[in-house]
């Protein structure tokens, strides 16, 4: 395991960060991977080094630094909670879309600098709110993002200036986006809302629901009525396709 801890200087101040990188010594194209609202922790740490491992240089800064130093959260402890979100509120409110776009001209600034990155093209994939996210920095540095994914992402389409769908006509790169077919924060008439915006503005994508899943069907570490292990290979095969056709 390749695993680098660094800092990020953003406008907004120092972003800690994880890096991952293949085993074998080259150069090769970069990810930014947007965390979970439950934040950094071990779980990510392995998804970051799986994708590594397939020939990329994978950065995972934790968007919540504006908030100050948080201890690793357990998710079966957070969930056992009940309203975990008003608990961990202050976290939710130190980030958002715009900001972490923000922070995003940082990210690639700093990967630009590293000699074993390929390449200006970057790919982005995000989880719950960094699905979010990610498909905004694909719309914020259309010349940049190659490609860009979502998964179990929520509010993609809704009525607010930060909602990442009224940027479909800026994205050039692939865009692929999984929800569930359980989600509240991403219900069938979103999706339709996201998959409309994506195809008026001709943008390269493919979205799908996955059935039987629910939100954050991905994460290894979530409850087992969660946590769903056919559904999370398919996400790393969408996924890695999704790098290989758009970075090589």
């Amino acid at each position: 395991m390749s695993h680098e801890q660094v800092s990020i200087r953003t406008h907004d101040g120092d972003c800690p960060a994880h890096v991952f990188t293949p085993a074998r010594a080259g150069r090769w194209p970069a990810v930014i991977f947007y965390m979970d609202g439950l934040g950094i922790r071990p779980t990510l740490f392995s998804m970051g080094q799986r994708l590594a491992d397939s020939g990329y240089v994978v950065l995972l800064p934790d968007l919540f630094y504006r908030a100050g130093r948080y201890e690793p959260m357990d998710p079966k402890k957070i969930f056992a909670m009940g309203d975990f979100r008003a608990a961990l509120g202050y976290l939710f409110q130190s980030t958002d879309n715009h900001r972490a776009a923000a922070d995003t001209q940082a990210f690639l600034a700093w990967l630009d600098r590293r000699d074993d990155v390929t390449g200006s093209k970057v790919g982005t994939t995000g989880y719950c709110m960094g699905g979010a996210i990610s498909l905004t920095v694909a719309g914020t540095f259309p010349e940049r993002i190659a490609g860009a994914a979502s998964f179990h992402g929520g509010n993609l389409a809704i009525d607010t200036e930060l909602s990442p769908h009224l940027l479909a006509p800026k994205m050039k790169g692939r865009i692929y986006v999984a929800g569930a077919d359980q989600d509240n924060s991403y219900p069938l008439e979103m999706a339709e809302r996201l998959e409309n915006a994506l195809s008026a503005a001709g943008a390269d994508h493919r979205c799908e629901i996955y059935a039987g899943a629910l939100h954050g069907w991905t994460m290894t570490d979530f409850p087992p009525s969660i946590y769903n292990e056919a559904a999370a290979e398919r996400h790393w095969g969408e996924l890695l396709a999704l790098f290989k056709g758009s970075l090589g």
